[in-house]
């Protein structure tokens, strides 16, 4: 199963994030172009949270008028940092329909199905992003994407906060510990912390809820 592989950092408000997309370089790395659009996530599980009990997430995402359905597991043991994120995560094609039955065939429907299990799904909450990204590169390598994402938490369309997020996410494998060198240089930008939760668990805190 493929592994999603990422550095986050949660910011004090929207400033670190308008530096982040002004700098030429991070540590090593180049930085790309700033390309910035809006998305919507929706959170989805049963109405017995049969997925949050399983520890897999379940994001529907629109952008750009494409919406795909995004599976992320629990995170691997031994993650070194609060910020180092390692997790299975498959995706595959979707609509704006909460039945799995109306999308496209694909692996991440297929799992879905099996940890619903039969259920209908429900929405728990949504995300509307404001996303800036810029490839970042090392010589003539693509070693990943950094994102800078103001988002607003929603639940039955009613605001329950702001997150500022950074994320730094590999296209492979870090066999040479790259990823830690670009963290340790994010560390060093005021206003941001290493953040060991996902936004799905930062939103549910937002909430009032216990994400697990």
């Amino acid at each position: 199963m493929p592994t999603e592989i990422e550095a986050r950092f949660a910011a004090d408000g929207p400033g670190p994030l308008e530096a982040l997309v002004r700098i030429p370089t991070l540590g090593p790395a180049a930085l790309g172009p700033p390309h910035a659009f809006d998305e919507t996530d929706r959170y989805l599980d049963t109405a017995d949270g049969a997925l949050a009990a399983a520890r897999w997430a379940c994001r529907l995402r629109r952008r750009e008028g494409v919406t795909r359905i995004s599976l992320k597991g629990p995170p691997e043991a031994g993650d070194r940092d609060d910020w180092h994120h390692r997790r299975p995560e498959l995706e595959g094609p979707a609509d704006d329909d909460l039945d799995p039955a109306s999308w496209p065939a694909s692996a991440a429907r297929e799992l879905l199905d099996r940890l619903r299990d039969g259920r209908p799904l429900g929405e728990r909450l949504r995300l509307l992003q404001r996303r800036t990204e810029r490839s970042v590169t090392l010589g003539d390598t693509a070693f990943g994407t950094l994102t800078c994402d103001e988002v607003r938490v929603e639940r039955g369309h009613v605001e329950a906060g702001h997150l500022h997020i950074v994320e730094l996410e590999l296209h492979g494998d870090d066999p040479d510990d790259t990823l830690a060198a670009l963290a340790a240089a994010l560390a060093t930008f005021g206003g941001l912390r290493a953040e060991p939760r996902t936004k799905l668990e930062l939103a549910l805190h937002l909430l009032g809820e216990d994400p697990r």
